[in-house]
């Protein structure tokens, strides 16, 4: 069975309904959960227990929350190009600064040295797949093949809502094991949207010659 709006999409379309006739607009909201995203990476990095188990629920507040901008600009009719891009880099950020958090939190750990090197690839990937998915969007919009960007899904899950899973399991005292798959799981799907691209991009129509 497929459901066509995943879960965490129709609660934002919900709760954000009080929202729609006051003067709060989607890009307001999309920075709000930057600032959050950024803090709770701030929060994780710390390496203090309780700070980090705060940063962990922050964090995962901050990417429940950026559903909410879409569906507010939708109900109130203040979609625009800027906000749709926008978004994209705020959550590429905020999965940047989510990994450099991790990374620099795990430092003085079990990882060591390596915590910093996984940080970083997560890092990098969150970036290169935020670019990557914004080509793809372009180059599907050019062949007509309908939206591309998204994660595959199940039930009304997302791939992406695994990240909701990062406060019980902080909570559980499993952050570390986390952050090794979360790590390799971004450079995947990094390389994944790389060769989609690429696929993309090698089918778009060859420029006309100049005459």
């Amino acid at each position: 069975m497929k459901i066509e709006t995943p879960w965490d999409q129709q609660i934002a379309s919900v709760l954000v309904k009080p929202l729609v006739k006051t003067p709060v607009r989607p890009n307001h909201l999309t920075t709000f959960s930057l600032c959050l995203a950024i803090l709770g990476a701030a929060l994780l990095a710390t390496a203090d227990e309780i700070q980090v188990n705060w940063g962990a629920g922050v964090f995962v507040l901050s990417r429940f929350l950026d559903h909410f901008d879409g569906e507010l600009a939708r109900l109130q009719g203040t979609s625009s190009k800027f906000g749709y891009y926008f978004d994209y880099v705020v959550g590429g950020i905020g999965y940047a600064a989510l990994f450099t958090g991790l990374g620099i939190g795990h430092l003085s750990g079990d990882l060591g040295n390596w915590a910093i090197l996984l940080g970083a690839a997560g890092a990098a990937s969150a970036l290169i797949s935020l670019f990557s998915n914004l080509g793809i969007d372009q180059r599907s919009e050019d062949l007509g093949e309908g939206e591309a960007i998204g994660y595959p899904d199940f039930l009304g899950f997302e791939l992406e809502d695994g990240i909701y899973l990062l406060a019980p399991i902080t909570w559980l005292g499993f952050l570390t094991p986390f952050f090794v798959a979360a790590g390799i799981g971004a450079s995947i799907y990094c390389l994944w949207t790389i060769r989609t691209f690429v696929r993309l991009d090698s089918k778009k129509p060859a420029e006309p010659p100049i005459e």
